[in-house]
């Protein structure tokens, strides 16, 4: 039987990786020339560009379903938590602009915003690996690949 509790988690994961996969994914394979340009400002070879766009596709769409489904979930939300913080460290570069303490409206204030949600983004898939208070970090050491089993209905009927 289907429980609140069990469309809530759903919703909940759908929420964490909807940026991921299907847009950011879909944008990726859409724009995939303007997709290397941005990575080019990370790295100055082209090829080596290409290779971060294809691994990031990768990254968003298998941990998505993995973080979606429940198969592997733990290892899928870990990995995407780290691509948070790389993605904000490599393209969120807000003190490069030099115009976060000039202008509300400046690059650097833009890209701030967006580091911050990278990192808080991230945050949420640390939840899933780890749990909410992170007592489950020491399992996941040991079994990193194993699910959550966010779906398992007597899961949910014992954390009431």
């Amino acid at each position: 039987m289907i429980s609140l509790g069990m469309v809530l988690t759903l919703a909940i994961r759908v929420g964490l990786v909807l940026l991921f996969f299907p847009f950011s994914a879909l944008d990726k394979l859409l724009n995939f020339k303007g997709a290397v340009a941005q990575a080019r400002e990370a790295t100055p070879s082209r090829t080596f560009a290409v290779a971060l766009i294809v691994a990031g596709l990768c990254v968003e769409v298998f941990m998505s379903v993995g973080v979606v489904t429940g198969i592997a979930d733990r290892a899928c939300a870990f990995v995407l938590a780290g691509y948070c913080a790389v993605t904000a460290l490599l393209w969120k570069q807000f003190w490069k602009p030099g115009d976060f303490w000039k202008s509300s409206t400046g690059q650097g204030r833009t890209l701030f915003w967006d580091f911050l949600k990278n990192f808080a983004l991230g945050a949420g898939f640390l939840l899933i690996t780890f749990g909410t208070d992170a007592t489950s970090a020491a399992h996941f050491i040991a079994h990193p690949t194993a699910s959550s089993h966010p779906y398992r209905a007597a899961d949910h009927a014992a954390r009431r």
